[in-house]
């Protein structure tokens, strides 16, 4: 089994399950409704549909700094967290399908990664597509905790 499978194999189970730690992302947003999502149960902090939103946006970045070779920028401002601008059921449902898109599009790139390039850095970046595919899993991981207290919050 190569590396980047491994990290794929880590980067799915925080996604979609099943994970060791707990639910993924998938298993966290079960039952989660439109009107939960758009909550902001705890002051100051992002929904659980902005959150979605961000995880999305970041999978999809990534995907394409792989598969199309573009920069590795950071993402700033409404790029980094889009807005919930629809909090119909109908957005809620497509912010998920989103994200689902988002993982398994990520996913596919990751598996196809060489190993060979894993301690490479990334094109103008001080730092290894190896830190940056590991990365991707801790961010999706780190925010999969959030949404399931917000979750809790938001009952």
């Amino acid at each position: 089994m190569t590396e980047a499978t491994r990290i794929y194999g880590q980067f799915k189970a925080i996604c979609v399950g099943p994970a060791w730690h707990g639910n993924s992302i998938a298993e966290n947003l079960e039952g989660v409704t439109a009107a939960m999502a758009a909550q902001h149960p705890i002051p100051g902090a992002h929904s659980i549909w902005e959150i979605v939103n961000h995880v999305a946006t970041w999978e999809h970045k990534v995907f394409r700094v792989l598969s199309a070779g573009e920069e590795c920028n950071t993402l700033q401002g409404e790029d980094d967290w889009p807005p919930v601008k629809d909090t119909s059921e109908k957005a809620w449902q497509a912010a998920v399908a989103g994200l689902a898109a988002a993982h398994k599009a990520l996913g596919a790139a990751l598996k196809s990664f060489p190993d060979e390039k894993l301690e490479q850095a990334v094109p103008g970046r001080d730092f290894s597509w190896y830190v940056l595919l590991h990365g991707m899993a801790h961010h999706s991981l780190y925010h999969s905790g959030q949404i399931a207290m917000l979750k809790k919050a938001a009952r």
